[in-house]
């Protein structure tokens, strides 16, 4: 059971635990930044205007490039 929660997933990306969760992390913090922008933004309508849809453009991008095998982002991401 263990092993299915921690590292099945991570050995499937070619990743170990900790470089698995490196990566989770790297996505985790702009996107928790790009929600509170988009929160501020629903109370305030000129802040803030693009700053959620960049940062899901370019965590778009580097899932894309993962999934094409990039040098960049080895294995295939799946957040």
């Amino acid at each position: 059971m263990l092993r299915r929660l921690f590292l099945d997933h991570p050995e499937t990306m070619g990743e170990s635990y900790l470089e698995h969760q490196a990566v989770a992390l790297s996505f985790a913090w702009p996107l928790l930044l790009a929600s509170l922008a988009c929160a501020v933004h629903a109370l305030v309508p000129g802040l803030f205007t693009s700053t959620g849809s960049r940062a899901i453009v370019r965590l778009n991008d580097r899932l894309a490039a993962g999934r094409r095998g990039s040098a960049a982002f080895p294995g295939m991401y799946s957040i």
